[in-house]
């Protein structure tokens, strides 16, 4: 049972407040930090196991797949068994997976690895947020959602340039070995000073059936995906593609009729949620494949060295860490609407631009104005989008609601990373022969700046400017 004293609203301004953001910054900034700094550090895993394009795909996908795949299921089992104790428990998992990650000898033990520590990114992500949702009073909320958007944000900033560092000085094996210290710290503060919640509303069986569903539905669209780059017609990659297309129209139907469902069909009926979920996985699929395929374009064809590479991607963090809690301020002042369809506008231009990127200019024309208007056109999009969702959901299905937006944002970008490189044509070793990477990479700067504009025109038509509660 949850004690009286964790039941009690927490306001941002006390001690107990400043606690709690300290802890879910730490947790999510540490996914956050290795992710970032993983991509930066692709190019130098690839030529120390001999991975293909395809091996450099997985090491992303792996971990996107379980976080993505398993994600509802750690929301769901926050709000079922408490929030606090289920996002420590990812923690650590995250932690142990870390080190297989940074001891691993091949691309195929990478790969393996990455999938578990995605496992306890499922756990601890959704946690984050959820705890917000549910211990901050009202008032607060969207503040503090600002508040860990610009703090977390951080990891954003120093995890490129810190993972690059640590290539060029050491080894890439050390953007994994940080992880475990800082998990430490984290469960140490967390026991002490972030109060648990749950929602009491869940009984029955838990929906074993509905996560596995999702799991196989991501894993077969995915395996499909990638394994179409290199022979489209093979039996494993159609198999994959059908097996994956079923469970995916099986679970919706099998959510539609469960008692207890892991995402229940209801939120869907509230036209904010929907509409921003809608937004979320095209913009987020936009900046998966955007990522992507600046850091291999940056290094593999340019010769940035990783630090180089990580710090060319340093603006557009530098922007999300600084003004993330103004903007979620600014969306509150004049509802969510506008700050949603700009944002993904001007992070499309910033896309746009960077198609010029082959080394025929200096970095500050070539690199620079595109990453600046990246940051900005996130920035503007990133508080408002997650406090619309969160928003629309009631207070007792906080940590769902956050899983469901991780998922949909992960799945985006894991379907990205799948999917580009057939789409312009790149398998193989391409990601070693400039030209013909550098032809691709402007395929997929076009298709991400599309999708980055299609995320404004749903947010115009689907979101409202009350959605937070504005004048």
């Amino acid at each position: 049972m949850t004690g009286a004293r964790d039941a009690v609203p927490v306001a941002l301004g006390t001690a107990r407040g400043r606690w709690l953001v300290t802890v879910t910054v730490l947790a999510s900034g540490m996914a956050f930090l290795d992710a970032t700094a993983v991509s930066v550090a692709l190019p130098s895993i690839g030529r120390e196991l001999g991975s293909s394009l395809s091996g450099l795909q997985w090491i992303v996908n792996a971990y996107t797949l379980t976080l993505a795949a398993l994600i509802l299921l750690g929301g769901s089992l926050g709000d079922r068994y408490g929030r606090r104790r289920v996002f420590l428990i990812g923690v650590v998992w995250f932690a142990l997976a870390s080190l297989i990650c940074g001891i691993a000898q091949d691309t195929g033990q990478l790969v393996a690895a990455r999938a578990l520590q995605g496992v306890g990114g499922a756990l601890l992500t959704p946690g984050s947020l959820a705890l917000i949702q549910a211990s901050f009073r009202p008032a607060d909320r969207a503040k503090a959602i600002g508040l860990w958007s610009a703090l977390a944000g951080i990891a954003g900033l120093v995890g490129p340039f810190l993972g690059g560092f640590l290539v060029d000085t050491v080894s890439w094996r050390l953007v994994f070995l940080i992880n475990p210290p800082l998990a430490l710290l984290i469960v140490v503060v967390a026991g002490r000073h972030v109060p648990e919640s749950r929602d009491g509303g869940h009984h029955g069986r838990f929906d074993y059936l509905g996560a596995a569903l999702t799991a196989l539905s991501l894993g077969g669209i995915t395996y499909a995906l990638i394994g179409a780059g290199a022979s489209p017609l093979r039996p494993d990659v159609l198999a994959a593609a059908a097996g994956g297309l079923a469970a995916g129209a099986s679970f919706v139907a099998h959510e539609r009729r469960t008692a207890d469902p892991m995402l229940p069909p209801r939120l869907f009926t509230d036209r904010q949620f929907t509409g921003a979920n809608i937004a979320t996985f095209v913009i987020y699929g936009a900046l998966g494949g955007f990522s992507f395929f600046l850091v291999l374009q940056l290094q593999n064809v340019l010769g940035y060295g990783a630090t180089a590479a990580g710090a060319a991607m340093l603006p557009t963090s530098a922007l999300l860490t600084l003004f993330s809690a103004r903007a979620a301020a600014l969306a509150q002042r004049i509802g969510p609407r506008l700050p949603m369809t700009v944002g993904p506008l001007v992070a499309g231009s910033g896309t746009l631009w960077l198609i010029g990127v082959n080394g025929s200019a200096p970095y500050w024309v070539e690199v620079l104005p595109g990453s600046l208007l990246q940051g900005v056109g996130m920035t503007l999009t990133v508080a408002p989008l997650t406090a619309t969702v969160l928003g629309a959901a009631p207070g007792s299905l906080a940590g769902i609601a956050s899983g469901v937006n991780n998922a949909v944002a992960r799945s985006a970008q894991l379907l990205a990373v799948a999917a580009l490189p057939v789409v312009v044509g790149l398998s193989g070793d391409d990601y070693t022969d400039p030209e013909a990477f550098t032809a691709g990479f402007r395929a997929a700067m076009v298709v991400c700046a599309v999708l980055f504009a299609v995320g404004g025109a749903v947010s115009w038509r689907t979101i409202r400017s009350d959605a937070l509660g504005s004048p």
